[in-house]
C-alpha cells in the first residue's frame, strides 16, 4: 500500500495531499509553518483566469486553468464565477487592443456594458472586456477549506515539523515547498509579488477587473465584506520581506485610478510573497528517485494547482508520464 508524505501545506501541497487522499492513499501533511499561512499561497490573488492569462503565457495555462476551474467549483464552496473584467482609461486603449490580441473567450464592451457589469465604473471606461466563463476565490478562505477536507478524510497536518520529520515512514515523497527546494532545483528563481488589502465601505464589485497600464497593469479582487485584494507585482528577486515603497505607490495609485473611491479606503494588510518558477515560467513534475518535485507554479498558483495534484497522484499511482509539465524521468529507483 502506497504510504505518501506531501510536504507544504500550500495550495500546490493540500490540493496534491486531497487528491490522493480522495483515491484512498493513506497521506500526511507536513508544514515546517507552525500555522496555516504564512506562504505566497496565502498572498495570493485566486483570480482563476485560464484565459485572460493567455496575455503572458501559452496555451498550457490556459489548458490546465480551465481544468482547476471545475476542480473548485466541486471542492470549493466559496469559488465564485462571474468571470473577469479588463479595463483601461482612454489613453492606455492600445494597451486593451493588444491584450485582446493575446488572450481569448473574451466579450468585447462598451461603456454601457462596463456599467451593466459593474455599476461602480459607470462613466469611467468606455471600452472593456470581459471574460464570463473565468472565476474567483479567496485564497485563505480556500486553504483552511482544503484543510478542513483533509482532516475529514484521515490526512494527518502536521505543523512546525521539518521535512525529514516522519518522511522515512513514506513510500513516495512529494515535495510542494515552492523556493524552499531550490536547493535540490537549481534552476528555481525568485518572483516576489507584493499585495495590499484595502478596505472601503464606499465601494463595491462583484468580480476581479484588472486595470491595464504600460507601466504596472494591476487588478483588484473582492473579497467581500468591503475587502479588495490589490496586486500585480513581479519582481526578480527571491527577497520576501518587506514591500517596497514603490510597489506600494503604483498599486495605491492604480487602485485609485480604478475609482477615486480607493482614495478613503483603509489599508488592513500589506503582504509579500516569493513565487518559485523556472526560466520559461512553466511549471514542473519533476522525479528524483521516490520523491516527486510538484513546483515551478510562477504566478498560477490556485490556478494550475488541482490539475498539478491530478497529474501527480496519477504519477504516483499509475506511474503516469506527463510530458507537458515535464515529468523527467530519473535514472533512481521507480515510484512505488
Amino acid at each position: 500500500m502506497v504510504q505518501v508524505t506531501v510536504i507544504g501545506a500550500g495550495v500546490a501541497g493540500l490540493t496534491c495531499a486531497l487528491e490522493l487522499a480522495e483515491r484512498g492513499v493513506a497521506v500526511e501533511v507536513l508544514e515546517r509553518n507552525e500555522r496555516l499561512g504564512g506562504n505566497c499561497s496565502w498572498y495570493a490573488g485566486g483570480m482563476l483566469a485560464p484565459w485572460c492569462e493567455c496575455e503572458n503565457s501559452g496555451p498550457l495555462v490556459a489548458q490546465l486553468g480551465a481544468e482547476s476551474l471545475e476542480w473548485w467549483r466541486a471542492r470549493f464552496a466559496g469559488t465564485i464565477a462571474r468571470g473577469t473584467l479588463v479595463v483601461a482609461h482612454g489613453r492606455d486603449a492600445a494597451e486593451l487592443t493588444q491584450f485582446a490580441r493575446r488572450t481569448a473567450h473574451f466579450e468585447r464592451l462598451g461603456g454601457a456594458g462596463v456599467a451593466a457589469l459593474e455599476g461602480e465604473l459607470a462613466g469611467r471606461f468606455e471600452h472593456g472586456l470581459y471574460f464570463a466563463e473565468e472565476g474567483h476565490l479567496d485564497p485563505r478562505a480556500a486553504l483552511s477549506s482544503l484543510a478542513a477536507r483533509l482532516e475529514a478524510l484521515g490526512v494527518r497536518l502536521r505543523f512546525g515539523a521539518e521535512a525529514a520529520v516522519g518522511s522515512r515512514a513514506a513510500s513516495v515523497v512529494l515535495d510542494c515547498t515552492g523556493l524552499s527546494a531550490a536547493a535540490r532545483l537549481g534552476d528555481l528563481r525568485g518572483v516576489r509579488g507584493e499585495m495590499l488589502l484595502l478596505r472601503s465601505r464606499e465601494l463595491s464589485l462583484s468580480r476581479p477587473v484588472r486595470l491595464l497600464h504600460p507601466r504596472l497593469p494591476v487588478y483588484v479582487a473582492p473579497r467581500g465584506d468591503g475587502l479588495f485584494m490589490v496586486g500585480a507585482t513581479m519582481i526578480e528577486s527571491d527577497a520576501g520581506t518587506h514591500a517596497s515603497v514603490r510597489s506600494l505607490l503604483e498599486l495605491l495609485s492604480a487602485a485609485y485610478a480604478l475609482h477615486p473611491a480607493f482614495g478613503e479606503a483603509q489599508i488592513v494588510e500589506i503582504g509579500v510573497g516569493v513565487r518559485a518558477a523556472f526560466a520559461d515560467n512553466l511549471p514542473r513534475l519533476r522525479r528524483e528517485g521516490d520523491t516527486l518535485y510538484v513546483n515551478g507554479l510562477y504566478r498560477h498558483g490556485f490556478l494550475l494547482a488541482p490539475a498539478l495534484a491530478r497529474r501527480a497522484a496519477s504519477v504516483v499511482l499509475e506511474g503516469a508520464h506527463f510530458p507537458e509539465v515535464m515529468h523527467e524521468d530519473s535514472p533512481q529507483r521507480r515510484l512505488a
